[in-house]
């Protein structure tokens, strides 16, 4: 086996990051000026001259079940069903003062415009609640504002009548009240993740001006994305919630890139290099890994395309153009501003911070390191038994799409849906046959939807009560309601939605000529939503892992890197979900104040490409330096003590950043936010821990030169070295070929 290094005719300051960042120092009035007019116009079109009607909650299902929707839809108005509580722990519905209540507020709505079909009002069984249903037209924008209306004239009876107690509660005030909360979470999260993003960059550089410009970068690339998502909402919906995860991963990888480009610089300043100079060697190292990391993740992201659920496709498109921003960013606005800057980067040190910063830091890893070098073998065996001790949960994990259940009580709305469930307590569950024909009330639809109805009651272990229908006003749908046995999700619902799907649909109102019969309800849906995702995961999968391994074997022309690339990610990813479990499902976050139940449905596959690609962040940073003092000729050894000590500790404040900024979506009052923040800190603290601290250096010592092993048929791979030829600056020679390998 021969293994060559690459040599100096590789002309790596002819790669587009240096060319770039060339061209940025050279033209940095147009560099900076150009970048601002860029986020400012993607904000202004994004925000005001675009509508948001794209920008919405995108809620269709896959499957039989978004079949049935789809029917729903066309079929039925739009509508919005609301819902006022009367209640009164000592007064009951006969006295007078609570049938005052009742009339006032049903006379308020039914003057309220955008209030229609105000029903009489229900009472509990124990009389001390009262229930006046309601309707609200049109679809979710007009609902949106209608709303606003009918939760005045509601809280206004409250006042007219203190003595009781009035609430509202329905689809369009509980996606209101998600709304408005989520919008004061998502301002609050950008806020402290900011502070906290600038003081660890004040840790790690020591300097005030220094630690802005990774947080000025990360903030315009995030607004700048999410200005664009308007104009790209008029080509495809784009879900409201993919704004969480652009601020997420572009806060993430923004500051990432602009903290090993800044951390670059300085190096080759200290090195000796003139300011113009240290700019264009970062650009031609730090700045190449950023286009190859970048476009890794980008790669890795465009895996949701192939999800199979119209929600990753929203997501693969945000996360795409937030890190392609970032990028962009780093190559062109950054070497400009470090040129403005020159020496005035280092405005604002702080002493006592430095002091701190040159004790710690590379010296702690670097002593932490040299232990595992020592016994690589060890260490290898030690750190993967931890992480595939905590895989092991993973085989227990249980999803779920949620719910009203997963909802936070934190909102009155939810606080009063829950009274209300209290006071009218539904049946149970149940499933919904939809039926579309030319005429659904024809004698021959009629008699299938007996049949169903038939076959529904000879099986009270799986259904019980009598199924109910409903008409559209065309008479061409027909909606029946089948009370189940089962509580929505379990064993006793799906076994109802088999019977359904499997027997009785079919042979009653399935089998007439002319005539569409689908099967949806919670759990209907929840198993199309998992089977469409299960599905696709194996697409989703090969496409990740095969483009991340062709990425890698061009970027460092070995077999062995990108091979040991995805086992280590993988393994990252499968402890991460593991915590995931122990944490929600086990409820061992309680203690946390975090919440407890099964894993959101979408969120396996959604942390499989984020963590898939962040986690090629740091592999590919580490490793282009150690195969830059690989090429300049130190032996494998010393390469991985040299890159891993030079990059400790620019990854582990990288890592921090991203732990703070996930972290903050932690303590949103939504559990699946909860799940995704915790799953994401968690799979970057132990990638950049356990990983890339303990794995990675262990297994590249025991491998030695064979991690460079490249077949000669691969030979006509391109070879791209790593090493800037720009300035005079103290490096190592180069040697042209390593020693033949056994």
């Amino acid at each position: 086996m021969r293994t060559q290094r690459s040599t100096s005719s590789s002309r790596t300051n002819h790669n587009i990051a240096a060319r770039v960042g060339r061209w940025s120092v050279q033209n940095r009035r147009k560099a900076i000026l150009g970048w601002l007019a860029f986020v400012f116009v993607s904000v202004v079109v994004g925000f005001n001259l675009v509508p948001e009607k794209n920008i919405q909650q995108m809620d269709a299902m896959p499957g039989e079940s978004g079949k049935a929707g789809q029917v729903l839809n066309d079929a039925y108005p739009d509508k919005s069903g609301e819902q006022a509580l009367v209640q009164s722990k000592t007064l009951t519905a006969s006295d007078p003062r609570f049938k005052a209540a009742i009339a006032d507020v049903s006379e308020r709505l039914r003057h309220t415009d955008g209030v229609n079909e105000v029903a009489a009002a229900q009472v509990s069984k124990d009389g001390h609640s009262a229930l006046v249903t309601f309707s609200l037209p049109g679809d979710s924008d007009a609902t949106e504002k209608s709303v606003v209306s009918s939760l005045a004239a509601v809280a206004a009876a409250q006042r007219a009548h203190p003595e009781l107690r009035i609430d509202e509660s329905g689809d369009a005030s509980i996606t209101k009240a998600e709304l408005d909360k989520s919008n004061e979470e998502m301002g609050t999260s950008m806020f402290m993740s900011l502070g906290l993003t600038l003081l660890i960059l004040l840790f790690t550089f020591g300097a005030l001006v220094a630690a802005g410009i990774p947080v000025l970068l990360g903030l315009t690339s995030v607004l700048a994305t999410m200005g664009l998502l308007g104009p790209v909402s008029q080509l495809a919906p784009v879900d409201a919630s993919v704004m969480h995860v652009v601020i997420l991963i572009g806060m993430a990888v923004g500051v990432d890139y602009s903290l090993f480009y800044v951390k670059r610089e300085r190096e080759e300043r200290a090195a000796g290099r003139d300011a113009n100079a240290a700019i264009e060697a970062a650009a031609a190292t730090s700045g190449r890994a950023i286009v190859i990391s970048g476009f890794t993740v980008m790669v890795a992201m465009a895996g949701m395309y192939l999800g199979g659920i119209a929600n990753f496709a929203s997501f693969a498109t945000g996360t795409i153009m937030v890190v392609a921003v970032a990028v962009v960013g780093s190559l062109t606005v950054l070497p400009a501003t470090l040129s403005k800057l020159g020496h005035r980067v280092e405005k604002g040190r702080v002493p006592f911070i430095g002091r701190l910063r040159n004790r710690g830091g590379e010296g702690i890893w670097s002593r932490f390191l040299d232990r595992v070098l020592r016994r690589p073998l060890v260490s290898a065996l030690i750190a993967a038994g931890v992480l595939l001790a905590l895989t092991v949960p993973v085989l227990g994990m249980q999803t779920s799409l949620g719910g009203t259940e997963d909802t936070s009580r934190d909102l009155e709305v939810m606080r009063t849906y829950d009274r209300i469930q209290a006071a009218f307590p539904s049946e149970g569950s149940s499933e919904l046959v939809v039926i579309k024909a030319d005429d659904a009330k024809s004698p021959n639809v009629v008699s299938g939807i007996e049949k169903l109805e038939a076959a529904t009651a000879a099986r009270p272990a799986l259904f019980e009560g009598k199924p109910s229908v409903e008409w559209s006003a065309d008479r061409t749908v027909a909606s029946v309601t089948i009370p189940t046995v089962g509580e929505g999700t379990d064993d006793l619902s799906n076994r109802a939605v088999a019977a359904l799907r499997g027997e009785i649909v079919p042979n009653s109102v399935g089998n007439i000529d002319g005539v569409e019969a689908y099967t949806s309800g919670e759990a209907a849906a929840t198993g199309d939503f998992n089977d469409a995702m299960t599905s696709h995961l194996p697409y989703v999968f090969a496409f990740v892992l095969s483009a991340a391994f062709m990425l890698l074997l061009v970027t460092f022309r070995s077999l062995v890197i990108p091979i040991k690339a995805i086992a280590l990610n993988l393994l990252s990813v499968g402890s991460a979900y593991g915590l995931l479990t122990l944490v929600f499902q086990h409820g061992l976050g309680k203690s946390l104040g975090l919440g407890s139940g099964p894993i959101a449905s979408w969120l396996p596959l959604f942390l499989f490409v984020i963590l898939f690609g962040l986690s090629m962040d740091y592999h590919v940073f580490i490793l282009t330096r150690v195969r830059e003092a690989f090429d300049r000729g130190m032996s494998t050894e010393d390469a991985v003590a040299q890159g891993i000590k030079s990059t400790a500790g620019t990854v582990t404040s990288a890592a921090i950043v991203m732990v703070a900024v996930f972290s903050m979506f932690a303590m949103s009052s939504e559990l699946q936010m909860q799940q995704m923040g915790i799953g994401l800190a968690a799979a970057v603290l132990i990638d950049a821990t356990i990983i890339r601290g303990v794995l990675l250096p262990a297994t590249m010592k025991l491998l030695g030169d064979w991690n460079w092993y490249l077949p000669s048929k691969l030979g006509w791979l391109p070879q791209l070295s790593v090493e800037p030829e720009l300035s005079p600056a103290p490096a190592l020679p180069l040697r042209s070929e390593l020693p033949q390998a056994a």
